[in-house]
This record gives structure tokens, sequence and C-alpha cells, in this order.
């Protein structure tokens, strides 16, 4: 049976007013995204965080060049192998490495993960023998980001089905850069969905955000979406994890944790050669962070090259063992 005009013009208003009881309560993503962000101090001036860097630097950094440290530095390591020229054998060849150290070193803790494709996986989970060991797989495309969400999802699936027990992924850059918080944070969430209760740690790129305020928000938006770290760089571009960063991305993660209640975790990588550069980011985080921060469950350095290096300073001879 046909309405009248009147009768229609009520029907109309009624589901109206139906549909706007039921969504009276729902911020509109862009604004949620927007919300989040107007929580935090975003407004950052990048001369006044090089300054402040600095001036923790100076401070603390020598008393922080210690064997303890360093033992600590070691085992934080995500032993890490990204090369295209990765074959199975120099995987297999990396994974047996970290077994000898466990055997050679057994009063030492040895690194916390060792870092490899997807497709390398299962070699490292059937090679690896040394415990407390994890197997941390990049995915999502890295190291641009830049592919379908559906192969993101699926190759990350398929890196925890093959044994890794950590993901570290690129954050979509270009999309965040481009204000699309919602797209970006949307990818995010589904990956944190695959990962489940493995921690998920997401990569700023922070040498190509351009500036201190987008570091910041970078990092609160990747927390926001699931983040249990949030990691520099992947050493695939020509500005990898600088000390400044480093300032941004802790302060971040303290007012987050002070938000919330939530600890997220810090991870370090990309172009850190010496034993220098980590004694500086654990200085950072330390005095940022607080102590409790200083454990692998929510430190982490990236690195294929420290090992060695932190190794015969804290046994005091060259060590070339990885």
């Amino acid at each position: 049976m046909l309405m009248s005009y009147n009768e229609k013009n009520i029907y109309d208003f009624e589901q109206e007013q139906e549909h706007d009881h039921n969504h009276e309560h729902e911020i509109p993503a862009s604004d949620k995204y927007t919300e989040a962000l107007g929580k935090y101090n975003t407004a950052l001036k990048d001369d006044e965080v090089t300054y402040a860097t600095e001036n923790i630097l100076n401070k603390y950094q020598s008393e922080n060049n210690t064997k303890d440290v360093k033992k600590f530095l070691f085992s934080s390591i995500d032993l890490t192998s990204l090369k295209c020229t990765d074959s199975e054998e120099s995987i297999l060849k990396l994974t047996e490495k970290v077994n000898e150290f466990a055997d050679r070193y057994p009063d030492m803790k040895n690194v916390a993960a060792i870092c490899v494709y997807p497709n390398m996986a299962e070699i490292v989970n059937d090679g690896l023998e040394a415990d407390d060991v994890k197997i941390a797989c990049v995915s999502g495309g890295f190291p641009s980001s830049q592919t379908f969400t559906e192969v993101k999802v699926a190759e990350t699936a398929m890196a925890i089905h093959a044994g890794a027990d950590e993901i570290d992924i690129v954050m979509p850059v270009g999309k965040f850069l481009n204000g699309d918080y919602e797209g970006m944070c949307d990818e995010i969430e589904e990956l944190k969905a695959v990962c489940g209760e493995k921690p998920l740690k997401v990569i700023l790129e922070t040498g190509v955000l351009g500036s201190a305020s987008n570091i910041k928000k970078a990092a609160i938006l990747a927390m926001y979406a699931g983040a249990d770290f949030i990691k520099t760089s992947t050493g695939k571009e020509n500005i990898g994890a600088t000390p400044e960063a480093a300032f941004v991305m802790c302060k971040a993660i303290k007012e987050y944790f002070l938000e919330t209640g939530i600890k997220i975790g810090f991870k370090a990588a990309g172009g850190i050669n010496t034993v220098e550069d980590a004694i500086k980011y654990y200085t950072i985080a330390k005095e940022i962070l607080g102590e409790e921060w200083l454990n692998e469950g929510l430190f982490r350095i990236g690195t294929s090259r420290l090992a060695n290096l932190l190794l015969s300073e804290i046994l005091g001879e060259e060590i070339k063992l990885f």
C-alpha cells in the first residue's frame, strides 16, 4: 500500500531521528584521529628537540659507558639480515652463530631475536637451538610498505605460520604524509589483528617524515592503532635512526603511557654502527622512559654490525663470531 505524502514525511522524519539516536555517540573517523592527536603536544620545534637531546647526552651518556650496559645492549639486539643476497645457507649460518654463542658464553644473555625476511623464518625456526631468542620477521611490503593491504595481511600470516614470534612492519608513510590518518591506522589495526598476541613493531621511517612534529604524530597514531613497539627506521633510506627521532619517540611513548596506562616498546634501527651509537639510544630511553623500560620486552636495537663490537668491548678482546 502506497504512503500518502504526509505519511512519507512523518516516516522519513522518524527514520532520521532513529538514525541520529543510533549514531549520536559515534565520532567520524577523521575527527577520531584528530581527537587522539589533540591529547598530546605535537607542535614541536626541531631546534628545541635538538637542544634537549644534546642536553641529555651531554649530561648522562658517559655514565652509561659500562660493561653492564653493554651486556644489556647486546641482549637487546635484533640480529638482522635483510639483504637481497640472503639465502637459506646464509641465514642458517647466522642462526648457527647464535647457537654457538649460547654454547661459548653460557653465562651471558644471548641476542633478543634474529630478524629476517618472512621466507627465511622457517630456516631460522628449524635451526635455532638457543633458548629465549625470538624469530622476528619484517612484513607488509617491507621496506616501502607499497603493496596491497591484502598482500600485507597474507605475508604477515604466512610469516607467523612459518615460525615468526614478532612482526616488524613499515607504516604507510605516504598515507600519513597525505593526511590519510584513517587509512594508515586501519592498516596497522588490520595487521595487528593478524599478529594477535605476537608483538607488532611499527617502523615510522623517521628520516623521511620531515620534522619532529610529524614524528610525534606518527608515533601517537601508530600506538593508537595497536603497535606494541615503535621503531625508527628500516635502514633502507638515506637517513636512519637519529638521537633526535629517538627523543621524540620516547617522549611520545611516555606521554601515551601516562594517558592510557599502556607501555609501548622502543626500537632503534638503521645506521647504528658503533657502541657509542647504541649507548646514545640507551641513554635517551633511560632518561625519558625510566629503567622500567630497560628490558628486552620494551627496548630493542636492530643491527647486523654491532654484535661483534659490543662483544669485543665486553670481553676485552676482538671477537668475530657474528
